[in-house]
């Protein structure tokens, strides 16, 4: 199975919509509401994948769990159990991230596997904070543990507000970063909102990271205010993205790369969008996509940021 780069595909997608595949909330007793984020990790299996996303608890606090999903003949997808503990919990008491953690992404290493995600903490000011963190399974282990208490991106000169949501590709020695950085907070209509769009990055291991400040998708226009968690995939040399961004509410957004730094947006070319009514009718957020089996499949969340739960679509050649 391959969850980042992919085989040649001379044609856009149009999306198959399939409907939910992890509704919200689910069994667990740390997840009293959402089903956000989701993110996928390989297990060498055409038949089945381990889907990671973030649930809340009854404090709002994201945890991160693991569902199992299994892959019918078909390509359809049916979920079949969620793990009983998280993946990875709220960190301890004034750390980053002891008011949640989301889910962004799996990439393995050498002799690791690698977990990024953004820690969440309450402000005063403003609403939030939030910084992207790492945490890591060596190779033969079943726990994640986080590789520090402080974020991976902390804010410094080149981001000095919020990263977050973090997307790594790993070619060779070289690890390549996408995420999403803050640019301002503003006062609109009584209520204090964050601007946040996406940048790049570059590692030589993954952990110690050189920013730059180089933005690789920018706000459409002066309505847009967030762009969410990007999904970044190779093929035919090119670098493909999938990302969501918001004035009024979530849709679906995607641009492309010759060299991965330098990106053209072109969102006619993400190929789903709201449906007429339902758990997607209001908006469409945090896509992953990945190709396993001879298959494309886009999750997605929908309403509520993940309250109405995870979706899913399937690619149909344009």
């Amino acid at each position: 199975m391959s969850v980042h780069s992919v085989g040649p595909r001379p044609t856009y997608e149009a999306w198959s919509k399939r409907g939910l595949l992890v509704p919200a909330p689910t069994e667990q007793p740390w997840a009293r509401s959402h089903a956000a984020l989701p993110a996928v990790e390989s297990l060498d299996d055409d038949h089945n994948v381990a889907l990671l996303y973030s649930p809340r608890d009854d404090k709002g606090r994201a945890h991160i769990a693991r569902a199992h999903v299994e892959i019918a003949p078909t390509g359809e997808l049916r979920l079949v159990s969620h793990d009983p503990e998280p993946v990875l919990s709220p960190g301890p008491l004034g750390a980053f991230d002891d008011s949640g953690v989301t889910m962004s992404c799996l990439v393995e290493g050498d002799r690791a596997t690698f977990l990024y995600y953004t820690g969440w903490t309450l402000g005063i000011t403003v609403p939030f904070y939030f910084y992207a963190g790492l945490a890591i399974r060596p190779h033969g282990q079943r726990r994640f543990e986080r590789f520090s208490t402080a974020p991976m991106l902390e804010r410094s000169a080149i981001d000095p507000y919020l990263t977050a949501s973090p997307w790594v590709l790993r070619e060779g020695g070289r690890w390549r970063m996408w995420y999403v950085s803050c640019t301002h907070w503003e006062m609109v209509e009584g209520e204090m909102r964050h601007f946040y769009h996406l940048r790049y990055a570059e590692s030589g291991d993954g952990i110690h990271w050189r920013r730059e400040g180089r933005v690789a998708v920018d706000f459409a226009d002066d309505h847009e205010y967030a762009i969410s968690r990007p999904c970044v995939v190779r093929e035919q040399g090119l670098f493909r993205m999938w990302f969501a961004a918001r004035g009024d509410c979530y849709r679906l957004g995607y641009a492309e790369s010759t060299d991965g730094v330098n990106w053209d947006r072109d969102d006619s070319l993400a190929g789903l969008t709201i449906s007429e009514e339902g758990w997607d009718a209001e908006m469409i957020a945090y896509p992953a996509v990945f190709d396993t089996g001879g298959v494309r499949y886009l999750l997605y969340n929908g309403n509520g940021y993940g309250r109405s739960g995870i979706g899913y679509a399937i690619a149909t050649e344009t």
